[in-house]
């Protein structure tokens, strides 16, 4: 029997043939942004949305891990005084971005984002003691999520990479960035090119699951 390897592309981590890359336009940004990627997630790194995301931040970093209490170098982030750290996740004493700014011109702003499911993201915060005396921020919106083909707990969830873009977009209406609307425009294309290829391949197929 011969098996057909792929070649796969070492930035986004798809086969070649569907690689996003060229799609991808980086945003720079004031605010620093740390994506805490589940190790169930990182196996998904062909589709995974807060890979993409760190393609699309010039100022952003991912680490693998579920407890991150003593991980190094998140906590030289942490106990850096010039730092004014904050969470996404939404609590009942969450900063609400549509209302509040985290506005501190004596410090950066960094934002960490988990990437997992909602199950994993509790289990992060719960180990993690850390991160769980960080701020929480939260924001609110009425958009439905692209990812067709990912099943979404509810449907005001968003993937992370959706996320983003709307915490990047409440950045900018408090004057924190400064970020041109069209680099904004273009954040989730790699993200919808790779649904919109993901779709295709599923219609070709006549709905057999294809995996790529």
């Amino acid at each position: 029997m011969n098996i057909e390897i792929r070649e796969k592309c070492y930035s986004c981590y798809r086969p070649k043939c569907s690689c996003i890359c060229d799609h991808v336009q980086q945003i720079e940004t004031e605010t620093e942004f740390v994506i805490l990627m589940h190790p169930k997630e990182f196996k998904k790194t062909k589709n995974n949305t807060g890979h993409f995301t760190n393609l699309s931040l010039k100022n952003c970093t991912i680490f693998i891990d579920v407890d991150f209490s003593k991980h190094k170098k998140i906590n030289s982030i942490l106990n850096e005084p010039n730092n004014n750290c904050f969470i996404l996740y939404p609590s009942t004493d969450a900063i609400n971005l549509n209302e509040n700014s985290i506005q501190n011109k004596n410090k950066k702003n960094v934002i960490f984002i988990i990437d997992s499911t909602w199950a994993c993201s509790k289990k992060i915060l719960r180990l993690s003691k850390n991160l769980a005396l960080l701020p929480h921020l939260s924001f609110t919106h009425s958009k439905l999520s692209k990812y067709q083909i990912k099943q979404q707990p509810s449907e005001v969830c968003l993937s992370t990479i959706e996320s983003t873009l709307c915490v990047l977009e409440l950045l900018n209406e408090h004057k924190i960035e400064s970020i041109a609307k069209d680099e904004l425009d273009l954040f989730l294309t790699p993200f919808e090119k790779m649904v919109e290829y993901q779709v295709a391949c599923s219609k070709l197929l006549n709905g057999v699951r294809y995996k790529v």
